[in-house]
């Protein structure tokens, strides 16, 4: 299992849900890994655990003077940027159309998962036009394409990060930079925890009150788990897809390919998939 052996990775939002996961998967695949995220304690206690071949680096991905510095790092530690995984979020700003509220929580909700998408595609294009290599991957979600699976502001941005990552993708091939995105269906992780334990009382994780729930939403009764996406982004961050961009990969267990009459319900007062959160 040495498919990213001598590639170093960037991977936001990596301290906990599908961030962790491919981090831990980057990692067993023989990648060097450098883990972004605002939750410091998370991030540190997966560094220990995972030894050299990671650090850890808080980083907000909305503040361009962060995300250069974490670009900065990673070279200077490793020496190279092979792969950039834009995949810090949450749910965000949330509610019915005509009571969406424009203030700070707005703010966030863009600049985390639509700003941080740019910048962070911004600062690892530079060293990897330079290279004549690499691969920028986001995470977008089957609410960017769908209706009705996420908050809309949420939705809205994960169909902004599908059409930039094809825009992007035109003028990165000729470096032979590749920029792709994923699109999540119900996923497993605490990206839930402020739908189903608002006060934060309960102490069961989030992830196991949510499979039985998710499963029934897919075609393949199961729900989503962070290693579902951690193996996506690891085929796209390998040479194994070098022909691959411009692409939004739906890995949802057949949700978009059901009949309209057959979806059920997803959970929309948060996000179907996870990053930070």
């Amino acid at each position: 299992m040495t498919r990213l052996t001598n590639k170093v990775a960037i991977i936001t939002g990596g301290a906990s849900g599908i961030g962790e996961g491919t981090v831990r998967k980057f990692v067993t695949e023989g990648a060097k890994v450098v883990i972004a995220d605002v939750q410091d304690e998370a991030g540190v206690a997966l560094q220990a655990e995972l030894g050299e071949s990671v650090l850890f680096q808080h980083t907000n991905v909305s503040d361009e003077a962060d995300v250069k510095a974490l670009v900065d790092l990673t070279m200077s530690h490793f020496g190279r940027l092979d792969t950039i995984f834009n995949n810090a979020g949450f749910g965000g700003v949330s509610g019915d159309v005509d009571t969406i509220e424009l203030g700070e929580a707005y703010d966030a909700t863009i600049g985390v998962m639509f700003t941080g998408v740019v910048l962070g595609a911004k600062h690892a294009a530079k060293i990897m036009k330079a290279q004549g290599s690499g691969s920028i991957i986001s995470t977008a979600s089957v609410a960017g394409i769908q209706g009705g699976y996420g908050p809309h502001v949420y939705s809205g941005i994960k169909a902004a990060v599908i059409g930039y990552t094809r825009s992007i993708a035109h003028e990165l091939a000729a470096f032979s930079v590749r920029a792709n995105c994923i699109c999540p269906g119900g996923i497993a992780t605490p990206i839930f925890k402020p739908m189903i334990d608002p006060d934060g009382q309960s102490n069961e994780p989030t992830a196991d009150i949510m499979r039985p729930l998710l499963a029934h939403m897919h075609p393949i009764k199961r729900s989503g788990e962070a290693s579902d996406i951690a193996n996506m982004a690891c085929f796209l961050a390998s040479d194994e897809s070098s022909f691959v961009t411009g692409q939004h990969m739906r890995i949802d267990g057949g949700l978009m390919d059901m009949r309209a009459g057959e979806r059920g319900a997803g959970p929309t007062s948060a996000a179907t998939s996870s990053d930070e959160g």
